[in-house]
């Protein structure tokens, strides 16, 4: 059975599913107004694995994640550029939909609202929020009563509410309640982009959206709600409050918040200036090392990034992949009369099945998964040197074919399983021909002559011409 750490209840709960063999997700996703840094790939990654872990334990996942699409953040941006909010979204939602490719995050079926789609949904939740005496309006904005939901909120935070400072995007002004009191609708200035609603001229809130969004796709009550652990006060914790106080129902059933990036030991902030751009990373190193690297650790734990940590990174992903090139190279034809090997690796490859399950159902522990791969790979290795039989080579291509599944399909890890013979063919070429021309230019006709028949043996004609040597298979 699955176990979650749920941030609600501080445990590790049992998931228990509002419908059976269904799990309905929402995944707070980017504000679109700049190129997403590390830390804003951790958790697409994460909880990407974790919706295909739930798939491949046999659940059908109808999972959402918004794109914030409106905000001062954007609006900012867009007049630094001269250009509009919806501009600004559309370049950076195709930018980032371009990031969480290289990711290799899986888009089929992924539901993908922008919070200017839904602002209608917005105002009526508003609305609703004020008639049962939740919210009130205040010069055109509009503010949730944290006084109405008092017993209850700061539970997902575990924080007091006398303890509490107002956290919100917005400053505090005179004109709110409560300093804790957050906006739910603000009235517009002049140039920003605006909707028409019962207050004014406005837009909404950052939290309304959530709420708004995953109510429309899921009702009142679903069973995950993710994002990084930034987000759990205040935007977590005022998505119950507004939630709850206007549909009822238990909203989420599980929390799920993964950890912070630091860079070379220092956590990762804008107002520090030490984050890093996705982007910038992956002109170094491939998508599949960067999910690899952020799957070695426990998703709620926080990680350390460092060029010398992707590095190790590869290290690790290439001795796997090595070993599958190794697999998938392997033919009938290479099998030894005799030989016992492959009864270790059968035992081995049956105890991973159970020990990945194991691992990944104690509340989606990656990093212990992927240890259990290395021991797979390791006895696959160890067989891949012996000489074996029949069993043993179909034990190998067997191994090889779950490792895969479980790395590609189920991780998320675009492993390659051969060799790129293309590239590898051109290089080699381009050698040997190197090493010819030195020797007709030392006039060793002997080697040259004999560089250019066994080339023709292997299928590679060559022609020397005036000033170079063309090549073709």
């Amino acid at each position: 059975m699955i176990k979650i750490y749920n941030t609600l209840s501080a445990s590790l709960d049992t998931f228990t599913p509002r419908k059976e063999k269904e799990v309905s997700m929402y995944v707070c996703g980017p504000t679109v107004y700049n190129y997403i840094h590390i830390g804003n790939a951790r958790p697409a990654i994460v909880f990407d694995t974790v919706r295909r872990y739930f798939e491949y334990r046999g659940y059908k996942v109808t999972y959402v994640q918004n794109f914030t699409d409106v905000d001062d953040k954007m609006i900012k941006r867009a007049n630094e550029e001269g250009t509009t909010v919806e501009d600004v979204a559309h370049r950076y939602i195709q930018a980032y939909l371009e990031d969480m490719k290289s990711l290799h995050i899986k888009e089929e079926g992924m539901i993908r609202p922008k919070a200017t789609e839904h602002i209608q949904e917005m105002i009526d939740m508003i609305q609703n929020l004020i008639d049962k005496g939740h919210a009130y309006e205040s010069n055109g904005d509009v503010y949730f009563r944290v006084a109405t939901y008092h017993q209850e909120y700061g539970a997902l935070s575990k924080q007091k509410i006398e303890d509490l400072q107002s956290g919100a995007r917005i400053e505090v002004t005179e004109i709110k309640e409560s300093p804790l009191d957050f906006a739910l609708w603000k009235a517009s200035k002049p140039g920003e982009p605006s909707w028409k609603s019962p207050w004014g001229e406005g837009r909404p809130g950052w939290h309304i959206e959530c709420s708004a969004m995953s109510n429309k796709y899921f009702g009142n009550s679903f069973d995950i709600h993710g994002g990084g652990q930034d987000l759990i006060f205040p935007h977590h914790e005022n998505e119950i409050a507004q939630s709850k106080c206007s549909c009822g129902g238990s909203f989420a059933n599980y929390w799920m918040h993964n950890g912070y990036i630091n860079i070379d030991g220092v956590k990762m902030s804008k107002s520090l200036g030490n984050f890093v751009l996705l982007r910038d990373i992956l002109k170094h190193f491939s998508g599949k090392v960067i999910r690899f690297f952020m799957l070695s650790a426990h998703y709620r734990k926080p990680m350390n990034f460092s060029d010398a940590e992707l590095s190790q990174a590869k290290i690790a992903l290439e001795r796997i992949e090595n070993s599958l090139i190794r697999a998938h190279e392997i033919s009938e034809t290479s099998i030894a009369l005799e030989g016992s090997a492959g009864v270790e690796l059968k035992k081995a490859l049956e105890d991973t099945k159970g020990k990945f399950i194991e691992a990944m159902d104690e509340d989606f522990n990656t990093a212990q998964a992927i240890g259990v791969i290395f021991e797979l790979v390791r006895e696959l290795n160890k067989t891949l040197d012996s000489s074996y039989n029949q069993e043993a080579y179909v034990i190998v291509k067997e191994t090889a074919d779950y490792l895969y599944h479980i790395l590609y399909d189920v991780l998320g890890i675009e492993v390659e399983v051969e060799t790129k013979v293309e590239n590898l063919t051109v290089d080699l070429v381009e050698f040997i021909l190197e090493l010819r021309r030195e020797a007709r230019a030392e006039k060793n006709w002997a080697l040259s002559d004999r560089i250019r028949d066994r080339l023709a043996e292997l299928g590679i004609q060559i022609k020397d011409g005036k000033d170079s040597t063309t090549w073709r298979v």
